[in-house]
């Protein structure tokens, strides 16, 4: 029987390629995979960019599972290697700041799903505790994001200082407090209680309100505002 050789992606069609598919019909017209193909350029010994696609994102499960991942583990998916990697990880951190940009453009972020939609690329699939703030102006409208902390979140492992020191620096009005977590769940805990309520007194001796406080996980998120707990 003979051996079957594959065609590497130069030795195709034209119109079939992936980079002059995007060039001639937008980038909309190509599958996942074949965006992916694009980013890495070139494939490895006996695959094309395709082919190492196609492993990359069955290695990862998704695109979601591939945006969790940090640059070293991106790297070891289909052995691709540092500069691939790059590339990639170059490619989903521009659209989590297109997010970020859309958002923070916007005159005001009012409402939790507003600010959820700005914090779900940045912590939703991170492996660990993250704390982090969004500071507003006296509109709502967003003048930073910090992640300051990481870690478990609790009244001894996050700083009010820091969030003093952070909410002066920016002249913040406001502030949303938020963190994730990594096993799914979103309902508070009695530390994310106390927390939030520590922060909220201890900012409101400088005149900074805390508009709210999200827990982001799995495929939602936790509103401290939503639920009636910023109240008093």
């Amino acid at each position: 029987m003979e051996s079957v050789v594959a065609l590497s992606i130069k030795e195709w069609p034209q119109e079939e390629r992936p980079r002059e598919r995007c060039l001639n019909r937008g980038a909309a017209a190509l599958s996942t995979m074949e965006l992916i193909a694009i980013l890495l350029r070139t494939g490895t010994k006996g695959k094309t960019a395709l082919d190492l696609a196609r492993d990359v994102l069955k290695e990862a499960g998704s695109l979601r599972g591939l945006s969790s991942l940090a640059p070293a583990e991106v790297s070891r998916l289909a052995s691709m290697g540092k500069v691939r990697a790059a590339q990639v990880c170059a490619a989903i951190e521009l659209a989590r700041r297109f997010v970020d940009e859309e958002v923070a453009t916007a005159e005001t972020l009012s409402g939790a799903e507003e600010a959820y939609k700005f914090l779900k690329p940045r912590l939703r699939d991170l492996p660990h505790e993250v704390f982090a703030v969004i500071f507003l102006n006296q509109k709502h409208g967003v003048i930073a994001y910090r992640e300051l902390f990481r870690g478990s979140i609790s009244a001894s492992n996050v700083h009010p200082r820091e969030v003093v020191k952070e909410s002066l620096k920016h002249n913040a009005a406001a502030v949303i407090l938020a963190h994730n977590h990594p096993s799914g769940h979103v309902s508070p805990s009695p530390d994310d209680l106390r927390l939030t309520e520590d922060l909220r007194a201890l900012l409101r001796h400088l005149d900074v309100r805390v508009v709210d406080h999200l827990i982001v996980g799995g495929n939602g998120y936790f509103s401290f505002s939503r639920e009636g707990l910023l109240n008093s």
